[in-house]
């Protein structure tokens, strides 16, 4: 069987500079933009964050339908990801744009309006992006390939915007600050989206089969796909943990640490070593096994999210090592379901005869967003109930309760999210009965 050319690996894996992106700074920024810069109470901002994606949930089945029957048209989900991916950038800008109609309600509404809409586009380029690992190659060993190189350049992506984001948007303050940082992350997307189209223009096609499911056909798939359901039940309550970590970054540093310059400082401490471990973790995995590898690394998220509770009693330094080890953790969590996933699909297709590739493509994709979703929307939620006071400019004082649901919630809350996921990870559901040819 032919093997993928580095170059194909790498063009597909820019499209991460999209998926990245989106999937990352709206939840490091949104909220505290809604509730410091256009005093939207934490209660409307919950609602604000999570309906959009929400929203993108309910509509991911119709993109793969779209897509599919795209495919089946043109032999090729190409001009999805074009479509996909240059509305994520010019709606992006636009979510940011604050038009400012002197009111928090209209504010909001426009931000939720925007946010949906770059969500649905976010659809039409997300899954299509998620099914073509299967359709550029029916090898598992090249799926995995394939799979590294992507998580690498998430990683980068993760590094350069997650941290550049805020830095913008802070070094710049106000208003001005978050114009200017969704313009520059706008233009990320669209160039990576331009890249990959283009670059894929001649790849290679292992497969064109047509994924399109109705509802009943998925339901009874994924009622007979337990190995999946039980990854996918995993991923969710990480994902979960991981949308309430990346919203609380900005209020920590501002609010325990002292200075919300450490926003930045934070996010590179824990991108920093997610980057450099993550090509380490695959190589762990072939030592002691994909899971014993995944157990490890949500451990090792777990202590150090949970050891940031005590941020205001211990050194400053010594928070920085919580980070770091959260970012290990992190690494690793995201390694390893996507490397379980291809078995999983492949063992799947052996045993049916059926193609599992675009179904797990749609459901994962949804899975995903609705986890972020709900952790973005439960950082709001912590905010409102411990009394947090919005306001235009950052500067409001905070009553105790505040500062405690802050501490609290961005270590011991989504500290126990990612070590709910340990008693899922049982050998005798996610191991394949064999390895895949």
């Amino acid at each position: 069987m032919a093997t993928l050319s580095g170059r194909t690996r790498f063009r597909y894996s820019l499209g991460s500079f999209v998926t990245g992106s989106f999937g990352t700074v709206p939840g490091l920024v949104l909220v505290k933009y809604l509730t410091d810069t256009m005093a939207v109470p934490a209660g409307w901002a919950a609602a604000i964050v999570f309906v959009p994606k929400a929203w993108d949930v309910l509509f991911n089945p119709v993109a793969g339908r779209l897509s599919d029957a795209d495919l089946l048209k043109t032999g090729s989900r190409r001009r999805f990801l074009l479509v996909g991916g240059i509305g994520v950038a010019i709606l992006f800008a636009a979510m940011f744009a604050h038009p400012g109609f002197g009111n928090p309600l209209p504010d909001a509404l426009y931000v939720a309006i925007m946010f949906a809409l770059c969500a649905t586009a976010y659809a039409l380029f997300q899954v299509p992006f998620n099914a073509l690992p299967a359709e550029l190659t029916e090898s598992a060993t090249e799926r995995t390939k394939l799979t590294s190189v992507r998580i690498g350049v998430l990683a980068v992506t993760i590094l350069i915007c997650g941290g550049g984001a805020p830095a913008i948007s802070t070094g710049i303050g106000g208003v001005a600050g978050y114009r200017v940082m969704a313009v520059v992350i706008g233009l990320i997307v669209l160039a990576a989206t331009l890249l990959v189209y283009f670059g894929l223009k001649d790849a290679p096609v292992g497969s064109l089969r047509p994924n399109t499911v109705n509802l009943k056909e998925l339901v009874r798939t994924l009622a007979a796909w337990r190995p999946f359901r039980w990854l996918l039940g995993t991923y969710f309550i990480q994902a979960l943990g991981i949308g309430t970590v990346l919203a609380a970054i900005p209020f920590f540093a501002q609010r325990i640490l002292g200075s919300e310059g450490y926003g930045t400082i934070l996010f590179v401490i824990f991108v920093g070593p997610a980057l450099i471990t993550m090509p380490l973790w695959p190589r762990l995995g072939d030592q002691v096994g994909k899971l014993n590898g995944f157990r490890l690394a949500t451990a090792a998220f777990a202590v150090g999210l949970l050891g940031l509770v005590f941020a205001r009693e211990i050194p400053l330094v010594v928070t920085f090592v919580f980070v770091a080890l959260c970012g290990v953790g992190y690494a690793g969590i995201s390694v390893f379901p996507l490397a379980i996933l291809p078995d999983l699909i492949t063992a799947e297709e052996e045993r049916t005869g059926e193609t599992r590739a675009g179904i797990a493509a749609g459901v994962w994709t949804a899975g995903e967003t609705l986890g972020l979703a709900f952790g973005g929307g439960l950082w709001a939620v912590i905010l409102a109930v411990g009394g947090y006071v919005s306001s235009t400019d950052a500067t409001a004082n905070q009553p105790h309760s505040a500062i405690l649901a802050i501490l609290v919630g961005a270590s011991v809350i989504p500290g126990v999210l990612i070590a709910l996921a340990l008693p899922l990870l049982r050998r005798s559901v996610l191991e394949p009965r064999h390895e895949p040819a």
